[in-house]
């Protein structure tokens, strides 16, 4: 009988260590995401602060928790009581999220997700952006694309900005409902974190003789050229008719906020 009993006090003095490694290995996750900048992929910098506080919070929290353990002679005896889940089970399975953090990068946004959100109707403004006016001190050479897509909010007129010049970078789309003379320049607009990005953009006309299919999908591009008013999809849209296309790197921070 002491022979089977043993097994089963040493998984009872182990079972309390699954607390102490699920609460220190999220503090380390959640570092690990700041100091790999990670985080950008993931919620808006303005909660920066408070992530790298909660994984400092996580690690005491796991130090002190390990060290009362230590220091415990008598394992705690559990209360005896009914549980729809096994003891333990949730440390377990944040332990085992932890480790998928720790092994498998997050991953930018790109065209499928940005068509799936509907950025082909985002040749107007996105009702979701937070609308802007434009600023006498600011060329339209260097508004960003979220600056224009804002600016459309408040005066959604495209022919008020024909002629002006334009200079922006983003990731090529191809929408299915745009013919091959047009590609679609989008980025990803964070509010809060990943899960409510959304798209914003405007379409390109591309120079006579070229395609899209020259442009990659979900490769990133800076397109100089001046605004223009084009019928898309029975629509009169803002377009940018480029003068130049010209393949740049992805951003440390491809998204827009």
């Amino acid at each position: 009988m002491s022979y089977r009993k043993r097994p089963s006090k040493t998984l009872k003095n182990l079972l309390p260590w699954l607390d102490v490694l699920a609460i220190a290995a999220w503090g380390f996750l959640l570092l690990k995401y700041w100091l790999s900048q990670e985080l950008y992929l993931l919620i808006h910098p303005n909660y920066f602060v408070l992530v790298v506080v909660a994984g400092i919070l996580l690690i005491v929290i796991g130090i002190a928790k390990g060290i009362q353990l230590l220091r415990q002679r008598e394992p705690v005896q559990d209360v005896q009581h009914m549980n729809l889940i096994p003891p333990r089970f949730g440390s377990f399975l944040l332990i085992v999220v932890a480790i998928i953090g720790f092994t498998v990068a997050p991953r930018v946004f790109a065209s499928d997700k940005a068509i799936q959100r509907g950025v082909a109707e985002f040749g107007q403004a996105n009702s979701r952006l937070q609308p802007q006016s434009f600023r006498t001190s600011t060329r339209p050479e260097e508004r960003t694309l979220v600056d224009w897509t804002r600016t459309l909010g408040v005066y959604p007129e495209p022919d008020a900005y024909t002629g002006q010049k334009v200079k922006v970078k983003g990731f090529v789309i191809h929408p299915p409902d745009l013919g091959n003379e047009y590609l679609f320049l989008a980025r990803f607009v964070l509010t809060c974190c990943a899960a409510d990005a959304y798209p914003v953009g405007l379409p390109v006309k591309l120079k006579q003789g070229q395609t899209r299919d020259e442009f990659k999908q979900d490769s990133w591009f800076e397109v100089e050229g001046e605004m223009a008013t084009e019928t898309l999809s029975g629509k009169r849209q803002l377009t940018i008719i480029s003068n130049s296309i010209k393949k740049v790197s992805q951003p440390k921070n491809p998204y827009s906020y």
